[in-house]
């Protein structure tokens, strides 16, 4: 993505946050997070993240997520004797919709993006509301999407390496 658009991205991250009560420092939005993950297209396949901290035994960001926009399916593996990540979602704005192993939710309120629709396998669907959390354990397959509104997400987590995710798309670009 080219900076500008990056820096428009950050503008709109940060005003929803405002908007809906969490207030940034000018440190925290110069340095959101804008990701495509490699495929193009933002609004369908990416998100927004604010990262509080990130060390050696926790992590806490804010995800967010514009309407219907997905973040693509992909697991937290064990690396080099760290277990994956093990990560709480905590729904503060909108409404989720989370994807994870387990059985198949025979209808699922996602819609799933078509250019990468043969990557997205794991249909257990768990609905999450503002104030609703949900504890994905490592190693899981999960994805996950807004609904119609966007959504704010918390996430409070072991160590992040977000590098060293597996994403079933070979396309997505994560650093």
């Amino acid at each position: 993505m080219m900076q500008q658009h990056i820096r428009e991205q950050q503008k709109k991250v940060a005003k929803m946050m405002k908007d809906k009560g969490i207030i940034l420092t000018v440190q925290e939005q110069e340095n959101i997070e804008i990701t495509d993950i490699g495929l193009g297209d933002f609004y369908k396949e990416g998100m927004g993240i604010v990262t509080y901290v990130n060390n050696e035994n926790y992590c806490a960001k804010e995800l967010v997520l514009f309407p219907n926009q997905t973040f693509p399916e992909h697991n937290h593996p064990p690396v080099e004797g760290f277990m994956g990540k093990r990560e709480t979602f905590r729904c503060r704005f909108g409404k989720v919709y989370l994807y994870v192993e387990g059985e198949s939710t025979q209808v699922i309120q996602a819609m799933i993006p078509a250019p990468s629709k043969d990557y997205y396998r794991v249909m257990h669907e768990v609905v999450l509301l503002p104030g609703q959390q949900y504890t994905i354990e490592p190693n899981i397959w999960h994805w996950f999407q807004a609904g119609s509104e966007g959504a704010i997400v918390s996430e409070f987590s072991t160590s992040s390496r977000d590098e060293l995710d597996i994403f079933r798309n070979p396309r997505v670009v994560r650093v």
